[in-house]
């Protein structure tokens, strides 16, 4: 089919560029939209996306996006979707994904503040909030399961998970202390590894053929 005078194309590099800064805006558009109780809520639904059905990141790769999201300040929604559009395409990318998990929030948030004084009392509206926050339990528990199946392989991390569950949830320790401990251990623990390691001799091959 002949071009039509003075019609002019899109270069297709261009075109797929475009597209996929409208796709990154669009999928963290419905993700800002139908998440609720926090940034650990909206995990789930990462991974489906992004693993499962697009395939832009690997398991591994959303386990180093929850682990640094949750680690550096500010929210873990907006951290996810600067690091996810950052990897998929570059600043601009992470720009698309940022704008597009905030705007929902944004426009509700201005509603909400608007309406919610005239419906705040409403039973139905309670009896739907009674009934998001049990839900959101739910997605969260199932964060927690996924992310244990994946993350937790030895016994060095096991020991460490529940650590830093009794310092929190017993003891009330601050999170960010956790987080710090569970790094420098870390380093030490691979450190003390790599030099065990290194301290092997390598099998002799001679020896191992006679």
């Amino acid at each position: 089919m002949e071009k039509k005078a003075g019609q002019k194309k899109l270069p297709d590099k261009k075109m797929s560029r475009a597209r996929l800064y409208a796709s990154l805006y669009w999928e963290f558009f419905k993700i800002g939209l139908f998440t609720i109780g926090g940034g650990m809520a909206m995990i789930p639904q990462l991974q489906q996306i992004f693993v499962k059905d697009k395939g832009w990141l690997t398991e591994e790769d959303m386990i180093d996006c929850i682990a640094v999201s949750q680690a550096l300040p500010g929210v873990i929604a907006i951290n996810s979707a600067t690091y996810i559009g950052l990897r998929r395409k570059g600043t601009l990318g992470a720009v698309s994904a940022t704008l597009g998990v905030v705007t929902p929030s944004f426009a509700i948030i201005i509603l909400a503040v608007s309406f919610l004084g005239f419906i705040g009392d409403n039973s139905y509206i309670q009896g739907a909030f009674t009934g998001i926050k049990a839900a959101v339990c739910g997605l969260i528990l199932v964060t927690v399961v996924r992310l244990g199946k994946q993350v937790l392989k030895s016994a060095f991390q096991w020991i460490l998970a529940v650590l830093a569950l009794i310092a929190i949830g017993v003891f009330g320790v601050t999170v960010i202390w956790p987080i710090i401990a569970g790094a420098v251990l870390g380093i030490l623990h691979n450190a003390i590894a790599l030099k065990r390691k290194a301290c092997v001799p390598p099998a002799d091959d001679e020896g191992a053929e006679k």
